[in-house]
């Protein structure tokens, strides 16, 4: 009678940790906040006792470098399948998995994506368990073997399956403004951070396929996949195939900041 199962009525987060350590908690725990306030769940625990959860399920797993906390809290369990729910106790799910970070040697070889129509709902800022869109998503990827499904919605590319979008034009990296059409990545901040600390110009602009595909540079984002470039869409190479200058630079300074926090 859990409403997570029966009604994907819940929200999660994804924190990536390094040797132990968790990279963006606050930020992490912030989302968790304005999505749970979002649906009107009550937050079960304050942050010190979040902090002690996860470092414990972390704590597990000391053999692994580096981990992927999953945590979810649903609505909780209700006497009967209804759609409409009084006050419930939420339930809190989570689970750590290993994980290896791609080597830039990896990366640089570059990675493929193709494009699709964005059908999800309006609150993609809501970091909502129910992801049956982004799954297909997701699947359509596995099943093309390509590493992502770039998104577009009224001739506005707007994010990934399961991870935000850049791209730099003119030595400008460009990407999709925050707002309900797009999830407020940490690993995107994390990214735009990096670019200040590089003195490159950031846009968060919106911006069509024409631009995306003409793009010098095109990246991909999320907790687990880090950063990672994309260097051909829809069978089309971008910047003849090559992995840019700038990617190089974001992403050396990204590996700083977790070398840094652990």
């Amino acid at each position: 009678m859990d409403r997570g199962f029966l009604f994907g009525d819940g929200v999660y987060e994804v924190f990536p940790v390094y040797n132990g350590l968790i990279l963006g908690l606050e930020s992490h725990l912030k989302r968790l906040q304005d999505g749970l306030d979002a649906i009107d769940i009550v937050n079960p625990y304050n942050k010190k006792k979040w902090i002690s959860i996860i470092n414990d399920l972390i704590s597990y797993h000391q053999e692994s470098s580096n981990q992927a906390i999953y945590l979810q809290v649903s609505r909780g369990c209700d006497d009967d399948r209804k759609h409409t729910h009084g006050k419930l106790k939420p339930t809190v799910y989570m689970q750590s998995t290993p994980f290896q970070s791609s080597t830039k040697g990896d990366l640089l070889k570059g990675s493929a994506a193709i494009t699709r129509d964005d059908i999800r709902w309006s609150q993609c800022n809501i970091k909502a368990t129910s992801l049956l869109a982004n799954i297909m998503y997701a699947q359509e990827a596995k099943k093309h073997d390509v590493e992502e499904v770039i998104l577009i919605r009224d001739g506005i590319v707007t994010e990934c399956s399961s991870s935000n979008l850049f791209l730099v034009t003119n030595n400008c990296i460009f990407t999709h403004p925050k707002g309900p059409y797009i999830l407020p990545g940490i690993t995107r901040e994390v990214v735009i951070n990096c670019a200040k600390y590089c003195d490159i110009e950031v846009k968060e602009v919106t911006f069509n396929k024409d631009s995306l595909m003409d793009a010098d540079e095109v990246w991909i984002s999320s907790s687990t996949r880090e950063i990672v470039p994309i260097t051909c869409i829809d069978d089309k190479p971008i910047n003849n195939g090559k992995v840019g200058e700038i990617w190089s630079l974001i992403y050396d300074r990204y590996q700083a900041i977790k070398s840094i926090n652990v």
